[in-house]
This record gives structure tokens, C-alpha cells and sequence, in this order.
């Protein structure tokens, strides 16, 4: 996928060479970014690197301190860390085809990049913008330009097709290791054991995983980012839910599914509410409102909720009492790339102008109009979590509730269904559904 990845080196210089003008920089400096030391220790967290310079550098995942300069009319150059050290192995410059897509330069002093720059600069601008977590104080960096920034948040939104194509490859990763979960889940394992049996299915590390996989077992189901993973297997296992994803040259797939014995009450839920997310996951499309699917969602699982007889009042009695949010407190998806959660969820344009969730949903993510070349995350759930089903006891729409059936699912804890899915201009293309197809 070599020329994908070069062409999308190629478009992402365009687009920088024409922020740098309009905010009057002449060049641009990206920070890898560093290790950091634990409290009173001298072990290190696990490195996480800049997303900036990964959108330039998506294999450079697990290098600190390089350094990528970005400068009109010339190749990306890179300043490589090689460290005199025999305690960590100093890697050599890359040589695979997609280095040839910069300059490089090895070093282990930053005053080597500080050199470079201060040639570079032009007597009209002189002014460098650095993107990093530690500042330079030295003359010609600005730090952090917030224009500049907010200008690269708000673009990052549309993937080019090698970002498409690294996406897909995540989903597809990701997709095995949660083929495995549902094996460890019928073959009765604690959530450790499911999680370490994810970890082995997508070839990742601890450090690997776009973030913390998500295993609740049953209770621990209702927890919406349940932190533990129990070694001890329970008695029963009625529920699985796995929030799980994969990197892939940088790139992240999120993906949650929820697995439970069949011949009950809840499987049935389940069922319900994948076709619910299906149906949504049909209508979107390129000029599709974020907010407008996220209500829509909250109107759909009313009506399901009502069709099983938990709640006895109408969908749209639903929402004006709140009913739903007690049931589906979270918002609909999110954006998703180099980060997670994305950045710019929020922001209506290029200038940083943002557009809030409704006060009714404060957790949305997401509040843009969707275009051509966004990924996001599609995400709904109905859960039982007894903090939120104590304050709906507690309020005037706790007769519209059916509290037996409620008591009956409680021990399953919930459910969610999340896809990733590429907008397109008439539709969209569902990375997670097509990799267990795939898969199947």
C-alpha cells in the first residue's frame, strides 16, 4: 500500500504549506513526544505518541523524541534519535520504501535540529510553529499555535485512503480478537482470561491496544467503562460485553459487542437492538446530522423498550420525561483515527467554533454534519445500572416502568453495539460488519 501512503504524504503537505501561510509560519515542527518517569520511580509509562506526528509518521508508533520538520517546497525531514546507549536497543534509520518519503537525519543532541531550523528561516515570516507536548522556548518556535492546531484538528476529520485503508485493516484485527472473546465467553473463562485470549488473537502488547479493552462479565456489564478484569470466573455467565479495539499503523478500530446465552428475555434484547443499530447504521450518509441520528437512536430504543413491556409509556412520552437516558445515558459515536476519540468532534469549522451536545445530552462526541471521508463510531446500548435506576424510581415516571421485568434483567448488566463506519456521499462502508463477515 506504498503509493496510497504517499500520496496521502503527498496531500497532507499541500494542506500544511497552505495552513502555514494563512497563519504566517514558514515552517513547522512536530515533537514525537517523550517518556515520562513514574511518582518517585524510575520505571517509565508506556509511550504514547504525538498524533500529529503520527498523521505524518504512522510507523513511527514507538520512537520518543524525533523530531519532523515540515518546510514549503522541500521533503518532510525527520531528525531520527539514535542515542548513544547500551541499555535499550538504538534502532537504525528505517529503510523500508516509505522512508523514502523523507529526509533523515540521525541524532542524539537537539541542538543539531535547532541548527537546521535557524537556516531555514525566511526574512519575510522567520516564525516556526513547534507541536509538542514539551516546549522550546528558543527563538523562531511558537508553541502550540492555537489557529494553526485547531485549523489540523478540523481536517483530520476527512481520511485520505491510506487512513481508510489502515482503519479497515484495525476493524479487521480487532474483529478476531473479539471472535476469540466469544469463544473464552462459551467456554466459560474469567474476564481475564478473555481478555488475555483477545490479546493473543490480534498480536498485541498491553501497550498495543488503542486503550484499555472493556470485559464485563454478567453485573460488570452496566459499568460503562468498566476498569477491573476479575481472574476468578463466575458461576454463570449470562453476559459478555467487549469494548476492544486494534492498531494498525497508528490507526484504531473500536469495537463492542455484547454476547449472551440464547432463550431469554435479554438475548432477545440484544437482537433487538442490533437491528435497531443496523437500521441507523443504513441511513447515514454524507450530510447526515450527528445530533439528529443520536436523537433518532434515543427515539428508536423507546420504542423497543416499549415493545418489551419494560416501559409501558409511548416513545415520545419517553423523551419527554428522560426516560431513555436512564437506560442509554451515552452519546451515539464519536470520530475515529489516529486517536480513540478523535479530535474535533465538537468543532464546526477550521476557526475552532464549536457546537455543544444538547443539555439533555451532554456525553455526545460528536455534533458535526457528517461528510464524505469521516469514520466514526456508531455506538448505542440499553443497560440496567442501578444508580441511574434508582434516581428513575425515585422520579414522577417510575409508574411507567415495569420494575419486575427490571429485576429480571438486572443480573445481565446491558448491552452495546458499536461499528466503525467510513461516510460516503450515498451511504456508508461498515468496517466492522464487513471484517466478521469476512471472518465468518
Amino acid at each position: 500500500m506504498t503509493p496510497l501512503y504517499f500520496a496521502h504524504l503527498s496531500q497532507l503537505h499541500v494542506q500544511t504549506e497552505q495552513l502555514l501561510e494563512e497563519h504566517q509560519f514558514d515552517q513547522m515542527l512536530i515533537g514525537s513526544g517523550g517518556l515520562h518517569k513514574h511518582f518517585l520511580d524510575d520505571t517509565r509509562y508506556p509511550f504514547r505518541p504525538n498524533p500529529h506526528f503520527v498523521h505524518w509518521a504512522p510507523f513511527l508508533t514507538q520512537h520518543p523524541d524525533c523530531w519532523l520538520l515540515v518546510r514549503p517546497n522541500k521533503k518532510p525531514l525527520m531528525f531520527y534519535y539514535t542515542p548513544k546507549d547500551f541499555w535499550h536497543l538504538t534502532p537504525d534509520l528505517p529503510a523500508a520504501d516509505w522512508a523514502k518519503g523523507f529526509e533523515w537525519v540521525a541524532y542524539d543532541n537537539v541542538s543539531a535540529i535547532l541548527s537546521v531550523v535557524a537556516q531555514f528561516n525566511t526574512a519575510v515570516i522567520s516564525e516556526a510553529a513547534f507541536i509538542g507536548e514539551t516546549a522550546l522556548d528558543q527563538k523562531p518556535f511558537s508553541h502550540n499555535p492555537n489557529g494553526l492546531i485547531q485549523s489540523i484538528n478540523f481536517n483530520r476529520a476527512v481520511k485520505t485512503e491510506w487512513e481508510q485503508h489502515c482503519l479497515r485493516e484495525a476493524n479487521y484485527l480487532a474483529v478476531k480478537g473479539h471472535r476469540a472473546a466469544l469463544q473464552g465467553f462459551e467456554s466459560g473463562l474469567s474476564e481475564y482470561e478473555i481478555h488475555q485470549a483477545y490479546l493473543s488473537a490480534v498480536q498485541h502488547n498491553e501497550r498495543d491496544l488503542p486503550y484499555d479493552n472493556i470485559v464485563g462479565l454478567n453485573e460488570h456489564a452496566a459499568v460503562l467503562h468498566y476498569q477491573f478484569q476479575q481472574h476468578s470466573a463466575p458461576s454463570q455467565h449470562r453476559t459478555l460485553l467487549i469494548d476492544a479495539g486494534a492498531r494498525f499503523n497508528g490507526y484504531a478500530a473500536d469495537i463492542t459487542r455484547t454476547f449472551t446465552q440464547p432463550g431469554s428475555l435479554f438475548a432477545d434484547l440484544v437482537r433487538g437492538l442490533d437491528d435497531l443499530q443496523l437500521q441507523l447504521c443504513h441511513q447515514i450518509s454524507a450530510g447526515s446530522h450527528f445530533v439528529a441520528l443520536h436523537e433518532q437512536m434515543h427515539l428508536m430504543i423507546a420504542d423497543l423498550l416499549n415493545r418489551f413491556g419494560i416501559v409501558t409509556a409511548n416513545p415520545e412520552e419517553q423523551l419527554e420525561q428522560g426516560i431513555t437516558r436512564a437506560f442509554y445515558p451515552h452519546g451515539l459515536g464519536h470520530l475515529l483515527g489516529l486517536q480513540v476519540h478523535d479530535v474535533g468532534g465538537w468543532q464546526q469549522d477550521a476557526t475552532g467554533r464549536i457546537k455543544q451536545p444538547p443539555a439533555e445530552h451532554p456525553f455526545l462526541r460528536l455534533t458535526r454534519t457528517l461528510e464524505t471521508g469521516y469514520v466514526i463510531t456508531v455506538e448505542p446500548g440499553i443497560y440496567f445500572i442501578p444508580q441511574l435506576l434508582a434516581e428513575l424510581k425515585a422520579s414522577p415516571a417510575a409508574s411507567q416502568i415495569n420494575w419486575a421485568l427490571i429485576e429480571q434483567l438486572l443480573p445481565y448488566g446491558g448491552i452495546r453495539i458499536e461499528d466503525n463506519l467510513c461516510v460516503s456521499k450515498d451511504g456508508s462502508e461498515n468496517y466492522t460488519r464487513d471484517g466478521f463477515a469476512k471472518l465468518a
